[in-house]
């Protein structure tokens, strides 16, 4: 019962976000679907940083491999059946985190960050000068991937609220998935390594076997959202692969909360809606955006999702305040 207490706050954004389309207009849909694609890419960074203890600095390298190799694949064809799309994507993200995982993970600290950073400007640079694949012109996908029964698409991806929905059982189906792998043993090893790596190399586990498996684990979830950012926008560029989309993603993480897996949703609708909605404001924007990740930084350390705990506190605060003169009066 405890448990599904806990978990009423969760159902119920998730509620809200089933019924948006159904009020929101088609602009604010879009967006949605925009901060949905962002959040599963922060999701899967944050099974490196915030459970794992791996800080990537490239981590947008697979967000942009997962969106080329849809684009590359199918760029001239006439259809692009989502049953050999998506594979590819995936594939060819699993495939990038696992070489770059492989050298990445013989190094720690600053080492790692360098390293991760170094790989994905490879990218970046290959993507962004070479001419065959549209250099920093990127590269536009006129359709959108099916999936027929018969002669009928019954996802029509076309269509924005259609793409919203696909977009979110993406995202709630990644949840699940890293849900069940940090509580799995395999998740309370890659915790352990995290909170004292020495210590479970002592125990006799093989330290760099479980942080490669989640590195590529995370890689191809990020190569899911480089894909899902491909269809939605129909275009994808080298700026994807770039160290800001990485350094965004982590401040996204930072900001929303460090290993809590709703942290980094919670942490992508902020930034994202901040960034939308702040030059209405100012023209100066970013000065107060920059303020506001900086209070959040040092007033939130634990990310804005610590304040759920103290707002449930100060809720029970009167309800308690209220029985006391009761129990006294019964005494």
């Amino acid at each position: 019962m405890s448990a599904l207490i806990r978990s009423m706050p969760l159902l119920a954004a998730l509620l809200a976000l089933v019924l948006f389309p159904q009020f929101g207009s088609e602009y604010y849909v879009g967006l949605v679907s925009r901060i949905l694609i962002v959040a599963l890419f922060a999701l899967s960074l944050d099974l490196l940083i915030g459970y794992t203890g791996l800080v990537s600095f490239g981590h947008a390298a697979f967000y942009g491999i997962g969106g080329y190799a849809l684009a590359i694949a199918f760029q001239d064809a006439s259809v692009i059946p989502l049953w050999q799309a998506l594979p590819l994507s995936l594939a060819a993200a699993a495939f990038a985190a696992l070489v770059i995982g492989w050298i990445s993970i013989r190094t720690s600290g600053v080492y790692f960050i360098m390293l991760t950073l170094a790989m994905a400007q490879m990218f970046f640079y290959f993507f962004f000068e070479s001419p065959r694949y549209g250099g920093d012109d990127g590269i536009f996908l006129f359709l959108k991937p099916v999936l027929m029964v018969g002669s009928e698409d019954i996802l029509k991806l076309d269509q924005e609220n259609n793409f919203y929905y696909f977009a979110l059982s993406c995202l709630v189906a990644s949840y699940l998935l890293l849900l069940m792998i940090l509580r799995a043993p395999f998740g309370k090893v890659i915790k352990a390594i995290k909170a004292n790596e020495h210590r479970v190399r002592a125990l006799g586990y093989s330290t760099s076997g479980y942080k490669l498996v989640s590195f590529v684990i995370a890689g191809t979830l990020a190569g899911l959202a480089g894909f899902l950012e491909g269809v939605h926008s129909g275009y994808i560029n080298p700026s994807y692969m770039s160290w800001h989309e990485s350094g965004i993603c982590i401040a996204i993480v930072v900001l929303g909360g460090m290993g809590t897996l709703y942290g980094p949703i919670v942490g992508a609708f902020i930034i994202i809606l901040l960034q939308n909605f702040l030059p209405e404001l100012t023209e100066h924007w970013q000065l107060l955006f920059g303020g506001i990740i900086i209070a959040v930084v040092l007033f939130l350390p634990r990310g804005a999702t610590s304040l759920y705990p103290h707002l449930r506190e100060l809720i029970r605060r009167p309800q308690r305040g209220e029985r006391e003169p009761q129990e006294a009066a019964d005494d």
